[in-house]
């Protein structure tokens, strides 16, 4: 039984049309992975199968309970972390409506009682009563702090990601649409989720980056793509849709061939088969022809020969005609990233030694660690371990308890940090970009367009820009720095899969300096390390 249907849904922002006629079923039990680059409309597909932007035209009918969660965390700061899950597990809101139902029916209102009995239903049925029972019970298993009346704003950005997981652990709609859920998880996290939702028994409508979790989930996968902005269902898997996504391509660049090459051919021939005709009617013709050949009848058959030779060139000009066209295959727009080191730094680029650090409750060390020029390290560790801390402290960003942190000779630093905050969001890209990179407008623009951001995005403001594009403002800053250290804290967040693919590229042809926080487990597989170092409650070990 169908759950959730599209049909030709279709939605355009002013002139940019960002999807043409897509038609999607959903039933029991589906798991539907959206793949396409940043910006071809993944994240708006969600919000209109969860009626939260209504198509241009088309219409999508749902059948039950249909939740949506974005990828922005978005926790607000009046919010405590109870009111948190409620509001994205969609209770909340369902309370709301069954309270003003409630209001309705004691005033006597005409249909009140219908109006009452559905949203009480839609509560029921998405577990409102047993709401904060379960999500305590739940709390520690994930740990999180038991209190879940402290503001949801003042949690750390790992409890921030456990919470959101939480969110989605304890919603009930029938239909559930996830954008980029595995964004900042640990790997507990990540194997949580995949097991939850390999459990679920209703429908599952998914956007992700991780090729692991995409491999674990998903069923089928829906291409949007980004030229004509339709959709097309790959069914059997992601590791099936990539099989078949090769032989689609392979299939489309030798029928454009075979298609090309017959025209070019017969093309050549009607131009050959005319310059024979022209020189035949010439030398038919002309004065020279006549006093060679004097009789006149020889020289009508040359010309009737010169005229065959022209209709039948007129006649191959018609077959080529005919030929039933193949679009050339597109070439796509690829992000060619290149990580080239700046000047050598000195042997030693950073140290600390008997470092403590403290975060009210939380302590880090004490660690006495030196990165040498060249190692290569990737730093593990669950949520709230404490890595961002040890990377803030290797860099001297805050202040230590004990110890001493030193920064070596010559050392140039590019960073992504986890929150992409990079940017001053009260300024246009283009301005900001520019301040970060001291860069004229026109080297500005032309930067950022190598990163997929052109003339309709330089204009707009930080805070409008999407996760996605904040990322590649990002990875533009990264390459221009030409920095000697890397210091990357989960860089693929955000990233579509192919930049990501960039990413491994460029990272493996890197000759500097690397740190790198990733929970992506393909990332962490495929980059070139020298060292592992690990991070669990405050403590520092190697190897």
């Amino acid at each position: 039984m169908s759950l959730l249907t599209a049909r030709g849904v279709s939605l355009s922002y002013g002139a940019l049309v960002v999807l043409q006629d897509v038609d999607l079923v959903i039933g029991a039990g589906d798991r539907i992975a959206v793949v396409g680059p940043n910006g071809v409309g993944k994240s708006t597909l969600l919000r209109a199968l969860g009626g939260l932007v209504q198509p241009d035209s088309g219409v999508v009918t749902a059948i039950g309970t249909v939740g949506y969660l974005p990828q922005e965390r978005d926790r607000r700061a009046e919010e405590s972390a109870m009111q948190y899950i409620a509001r994205r597990t969609g209770v909340a809101r369902a309370e709301r409506v069954m309270h003003a139902a409630s209001e309705g029916l004691s005033r006597g209102a005409a249909g009140s009682a219908v109006e009452y009995a559905a949203a009480l239903d839609r509560y029921l049925i998405l577990g409102g009563p047993d709401l904060e029972v379960r999500a305590l019970e739940l709390a520690a298993s994930l740990g999180l702090p038991a209190d879940l009346d402290r503001p949801a704003i003042g949690m750390s950005g790992g409890q921030g990601a456990r919470l959101a997981l939480a969110a989605v652990l304890l919603a009930r709609f029938d239909v559930l649409l996830l954008d980029e859920p595995t964004n900042d998880l640990d790997l507990e996290g990540l194997e949580l989720l995949e097991d939850h939702l390999g459990g679920l028994s209703g429908g599952l409508v998914v956007v992700s980056h991780d090729r692991a979790f995409l491999d674990r989930v998903a069923g089928a996968v829906l291409q949007i793509d980004p030229h004509s902005r339709r959709a097309t269902l790959y069914g059997g898997g992601y590791q099936a849709y990539l099989t078949e996504q090769q032989r689609d391509r392979a299939h489309a660049a030798e029928a454009y061939q075979t298609y090309a090459t017959r025209r070019d051919e017969l093309t050549e021939r009607a131009r050959r088969q005319k310059e024979w005709a022209r020189s035949g009617e010439r030398s038919a013709n002309n004065a020279a022809a006549r006093r060679k050949e004097p009789d006149k009848n020889i020289r009508r058959g040359r010309a009737q020969a010169a005229q065959q030779l022209g209709a039948r060139a007129a006649a191959t000009i018609r077959a080529a005609e005919r030929l039933e066209p193949v679009a050339e295959p597109r070439k796509e727009w690829e992000l060619r990233l290149r990580l080239g080191a700046a000047t050598r730094s000195g042997d030693v680029v950073a140290v600390l030694s008997d470092a403590v650090v403290r975060r009210g409750a939380f302590q880090l060390g004490p660690v006495s660690l030196q990165l040498a020029w060249g190692d290569r390290v990737l730093i593990r560790g669950a949520n709230g371990s404490g890595k961002t801390t040890l990377l803030l402290a290797l860099l001297g960003r805050i202040p230590l308890a004990s110890g001493r942190s030193s920064l070596g000779a010559s050392v140039r630093i590019g960073e992504i940090d986890q929150g992409r905050q990079t940017l001053d969001p009260s300024a246009t890209l283009l301005d900001a970009f520019r301040a970060q990179t001291g860069l004229a407008p026109a080297e500005a623009r032309t930067l950022l367009a190598k990163f997929g951001l052109g003339a309709d995005d330089v204009g707009r403001s930080v805070t409008s820009l999407s996760p996605g594009e904040r990322t590649r403002t990002d990875l533009a800053l990264l390459m221009h720095s030409e920095a000697n250290l890397l210091v990357l804290d989960e860089p693929t967040n955000h990233l579509d899969l192919p930049a990501i693919e960039q990413l491994e590229q460029a990272l493996d042809s890197y000759d500097g300096t690397l740190l790198l926080i990733t929970h992506d487990r393909r990332l962490a597989e495929r980059v070139r390390t020298t060292r592992v170092i690990t991070v669990s409650n405050g403590i520092v070990t190697e190897g």
